[in-house]
C-alpha cells in the first residue's frame, strides 16, 4: 500500500491524545485505501475537489472500530450522553440531573474557610477584571430543558451559571441574564469567553472546581487579573479563585 504524502516528516505534528491519534490513524487508512483504488497521482487525487471523500458512513465505521476496541468516549456536551449513553463513560448524575451533579476536578485546589467564611473550591482563568468579586447561586446549565425553562420563566436573579462546554451555544440565548459564569473547559478566547466579555459578565474559563452543588452560594474572584493570550503562549499561571460561601 502506498504511503500518504501527509505521513511524511514534513507534516509531522505534536502527538495528540490517544483517541485523536486513533481517529486520525483510521481516517488516514480509509483515505489511503481510496487513493490506492483510484490509481491516480496524489496531487490530482487530493486537489480534484472531491468533497465527498470523507463521508458520514466512513466516520461511523471509524467510531464503531474504536468502540469495538473497548473504548468509551468521555462526555463533554450533555446532549451527547443523553442521546447515546451506551458509548459514553459513566459520570456522576444524569446529564439533565443538575441537582445531583457536582464537578470534582482532581486538580482543584481547596482550603479551609478564610476569615470571611469562604471555602476555596477551585480556580479558573479570569476573562475580564472587575472592580469587585461577584457572589451568587450556582446553577448547573447542562440541558436544553433548563435553558428552555429559563427562556420562558427568566433566569433567577444572582445566578452564576456552571457550564460544562466552552462553546457557548447552549447558553447564548440567556447569557446576558447571568450574574457570573464558571466554565469547566476552554480559554478566555473560547466562544463563551468572548460572549461573557462582550456582556461584561464575570467569568472564569478552564475552571478546576470541586464540591460545588446546584443551589450553593459561591463567589468568583472577578477582581483577579485577566488571563491574556500572551499568558497562554508563555505558560504563565494566572488564576482567579472560586469560593464556596454557603450550601444550598
Amino acid at each position: 500500500m502506498k504511503k500518504l504524502p501527509i505521513d511524511s516528516v514534513q507534516y509531522q505534528r505534536p502527538v495528540a491524545s490517544p483517541l485523536v491519534e486513533a481517529t486520525l490513524g483510521l481516517l488516514r487508512e480509509k483515505i489511503r485505501e481510496a487513493w490506492h483504488q483510484s490509481g491516480q497521482e496524489w496531487n490530482h487525487f487530493a486537489m480534484r475537489g472531491n468533497d465527498s471523500l470523507v463521508t458520514a458512513g466512513m466516520m461511523q465505521e471509524i467510531e464503531q472500530r474504536i468502540l469495538a476496541s473497548g473504548h468509551r468516549f468521555d462526555w463533554s456536551a450533555s446532549i451527547s450522553a443523553e442521546e447515546r449513553p451506551e458509548i459514553y463513560k459513566p459520570k456522576d448524575g444524569a446529564a439533565g440531573d443538575a441537582e445531583n451533579f457536582m464537578f470534582a476536578h482532581p486538580d482543584a485546589p481547596t482550603a479551609d474557610a478564610d476569615e470571611q467564611g469562604r471555602t476555596l473550591r477551585g480556580v479558573g482563568d479570569n476573562v475580564v477584571r472587575h472592580n469587585q468579586d461577584v457572589t451568587g447561586v450556582a446553577r448547573y446549565i447542562r440541558s436544553n430543558e433548563r435553558v428552555l425553562s429559563y427562556l420562558s420563566e427568566g433566569v433567577p436573579p444572582g445566578t452564576i451559571a456552571v457550564i460544562d462546554d466552552s462553546g457557548g451555544t447552549l447558553t447564548a440565548p440567556i447569557i446576558d441574564q447571568f450574574a457570573g459564569v464558571i466554565c469547566a473547559g476552554g480559554t478566555v478566547r473560547s466562544h463563551l469567553g468572548i460572549l461573557t466579555r462582550e456582556y461584561n459578565i464575570p467569568c472564569v474559563m478552564n475552571a478546576k472546581i470541586t464540591g460545588i452543588r446546584d443551589g450553593d452560594t459561591v463567589t468568583i474572584e472577578a477582581t483577579a487579573a485577566a488571563k491574556t493570550a500572551e499568558d497562554y503562549q508563555n505558560n504563565v499561571e494566572r488564576t482567579a479563585r472560586v469560593w464556596l460561601v454557603g450550601e444550598g
